[in-house]
């Protein structure tokens, strides 16, 4: 069984390439990551880029039977942003293949967001945007609604790290790259919340000023000073990973 689609955003001359998994498989392009279980590869069509992720394992055991595969989780999890109003990557074609129940194989393809760079390159080179209050504002800003919206969805990211950011010239700021994002409630839901806030802060502490990161946790919360209840979630967030880095 196989579920292919190619969305409305696919360029008319891009369609007979994107048609089918098969053809998908045999694209050829620049490899950016390859691991044992999926490849990333660009491809560049009229100027344009657009990355393939190719998945030809689920996992081990009876996780190619049980639970979403990765590129499908990916692939909703991204529309899931996109119906929320968080900017991410759009889906250009998304789809899988099932054999006797198991999965054999899936990808997802994404169109390129135009002069865009992730927060952990802008990091690592010490940027001097990172330096920049106003610009380091205007991001914040976005971020914290963002992660608020997921929030208040009662889905966490699960991996929200800065490479996963990604912003632009205008200082705009996409989401990417979600494949173990997922809902939660209760406890769980809490304690991945403060895992997500604590992803940000694991780099923002190396480059933001601790105004910056305590200003960023007030927009996240919709508040101008902390509750209690807020400085004891703020502790968490700041040991969260100790003993781990």
């Amino acid at each position: 069984m196989s579920e292919w689609r190619v969305t409305d955003i696919c360029p008319p001359e891009l369609v007979d390439e994107l048609a089918d998994l098969q053809r998908v498989f045999a694209l050829e392009g620049q490899r950016l990551t390859r691991d044992p279980l999926s490849e990333v590869v660009r491809i560049e069509r009229d100027g344009v880029c657009y990355y393939v992720k190719r998945y030809w394992g689920a996992g081990k055991g009876l996780r190619r039977y049980i639970g979403r595969p990765r590129v499908k989780a990916e692939w909703q999890n991204l529309k899931h942003f996109a119906k929320w109003g968080i900017p991410t990557a759009p889906i250009v074609a998304y789809g899988l293949e099932r054999k006797g129940g198991a999965f054999v194989r899936g990808a997802l393809i994404t169109r390129e967001l135009s002069r865009t760079e992730d927060l952990a390159l802008l990091a690592r080179r010490k940027d001097e945007r990172l330096a920049d209050r106003n610009w380091v504002a205007r991001v914040s800003v976005q971020l914290a609604h963002a992660t608020r919206t997921l929030h208040d969805h009662h889905f966490t990211h699960n991996d929200l790290k800065w490479r996963n950011l990604l912003v632009n010239d205008q200082a705009e700021l996409f989401l990417i790259d979600c494949p173990t994002g997922a809902f939660w409630w209760g406890p769980l839901l809490r304690y991945r919340m403060v895992k997500d806030l604590a992803c940000l802060d694991k780099v923002a502490k190396y480059h933001l000023s601790r105004t910056q990161r305590l200003r960023f946790y007030l927009q996240y919360r919709g508040r101008e000073c902390l509750s209690a209840a807020d400085k004891r979630r703020v502790r968490g967030i700041v040991k969260f990973f100790e003993g781990r880095e």
